[in-house]
């Protein structure tokens, strides 16, 4: 194999620092403009440049940049705190960050797990990470490339994992196997992938040593209290839950709602992705003629309450709660398909035994999506109408078939602790 870092990659990297300190200007403006939206953008700022307060030497440092991620870690930072790891995670968004603490506030109070920004890509940043945390190796969640953080862990000998780890194949086909993306690739000490597709394309790229552990959503715990709370209030009419609507999607969802309530009684239940959209498009599903309720203003912190009559819309414009979302779908359509930058998670309605429907582009869950459309518990369709006409149709797959789906691919997080000690090894 060519030597890591080659001289073009070298020069590339010099140039990508030098950009990095020059624009930093930028990049804290934009943080402070969508601060503007999110106060927690504005937040604890000064973990951005590595001062991050009391140390925790020897921790197990996960960083997921932002919600998804952190959901698809969750099994196993579960699983590494159930080995008696401490943990410190490192998120870029508000969300990411928000959930985390929630999830882990008992932790967090013991002084076994942190939650912090990661730092900027800049090596004096990286350095007062080091100094705080000074980690035993490091999981970067689903696929993140940034190329100071991996030099850093290399200059400090810290063994940085990809984990969960997908190739997307718009991503493959553009990188190749000898560009520069790929190339930095090959500065992590190994990767954790979803599939033997996923495998091939990261060995193609010089990614070594690899195991394939799975998808470790199919091992995320199911919150009960929101299950059943969400089951309580599910209406006797049949119920669509558009989760994670993504922008530049909200029309065709829009007319699809249109299309079936024309014909059938159906109640949508309706949950942008992020938090910064939910004034924006609850105006828009006004605009459009349809009678919603929020469930800010409907349910109490506890999801007590009552749905008004007469309602088109559910609208969920809160965070942390998708199970009970799902918990009242007869069917469930996943964002993110109708968009360019690609379908988001199908795991989480497929474990409540919800068929799923999804838009043409799902590169981004090529694993498990191709699995789950041959196994017949989730399907593409092409645009709005053909969205409309499946919803219409209710061709759906058994409870059985989706537990036959889920039995054969749940397990990850004890192959994912598996694979990292043969890494280490």
């Amino acid at each position: 194999m060519a030597r890591f870092p080659s001289i073009k990659l070298r020069l590339a990297l010099m140039a990508y620092g030098a950009a990095w300190v020059v624009g930093l200007p930028l990049v804290l403006l934009y943080l402070w403009r969508r601060g503007r939206k999110d106060a927690d953008y504005r937040a604890h700022i000064a973990e951005r440049f590595g001062l991050y307060g009391p140390p925790m030497r020897g921790a197990v440092w996960v960083h997921a940049v932002s919600l998804g991620e952190l959901r698809s870690a969750v099994p196993l930072i579960d699983a590494l705190l159930g080995q008696g790891e401490r943990v410190v995670i490192t998120h870029f968004t508000p969300a990411g960050r928000r959930e985390s603490t929630r999830v882990y506030a008992d932790a967090i109070a013991a002084g076994r797990l942190r939650v912090v920004w990661v730092p900027f890509e800049i090596g004096l940043c990286f350095a007062g990470f080091f100094r705080c945390f000074a980690p035993k190796y490091g999981l970067v969640m689903e696929i993140e490339i940034w190329p100071r953080m991996i030099m850093a862990c290399r200059a400090k000998a810290v063994p940085l994992f990809m984990c969960n780890a997908q190739y997307p194949s718009k991503s493959y086909a553009r990188d190749g196997q000898t560009g520069l993306r790929a190339q930095i690739m090959q500065g992590f000490a190994g990767a954790l992938v979803k599939s033997d597709l996923q495998a091939q394309r990261f060995a193609s790229v010089g990614v070594r040593p690899i195991e394939i552990t799975g998808e470790l959503r199919f091992d995320q715990p199911i919150p009960p209290a929101q299950v059943a709370a969400g089951k309580a209030l599910k209406p006797a009419r049949d119920v669509v839950v558009i989760a994670s609507a993504i922008e530049g999607e909200d029309e065709g969802y829009i007319s699809a709602i249109k299309a079936v309530q024309a014909v059938r009684d159906t109640l949508f239940v309706y949950v942008p992705r992020r938090p910064e959209r939910f004034d924006e498009v609850a105006a828009q599903l006004m605009a459009a003629g349809l009678r919603i309720a929020r469930r800010s203003n409907t349910l109490g912190p506890d999801l007590s309450g009552a749905l008004p009559q007469g309602i088109d819309v559910f609208y969920g414009d809160s965070l942390g709660e998708m199970y009970f979302y799902l918990a009242m779908a007869t069917r469930v359509v996943v964002g993110g398909g109708f968009n360019p930058k690609g379908a988001h998670n199908i795991i989480e309605p497929l474990a409540l035994k919800k068929p799923v429907l999804v838009g043409p582009q799902v590169f981004t869950i090529e694993y498990p999506f191709k699995e789950a459309e041959a196994a017949g518990v989730a399907r593409s369709v092409p645009d709005a109408a053909a969205l409309a006409a499946a919803l219409i149709a209710r061709d759906d797959p058994t409870s059985a078939q989706i537990d036959a789906f889920f039995a054969a691919h749940a397990g990850a997080a004890r192959r994912t602790l598996a694979g990292i000690a043969r890494l280490l090894a």
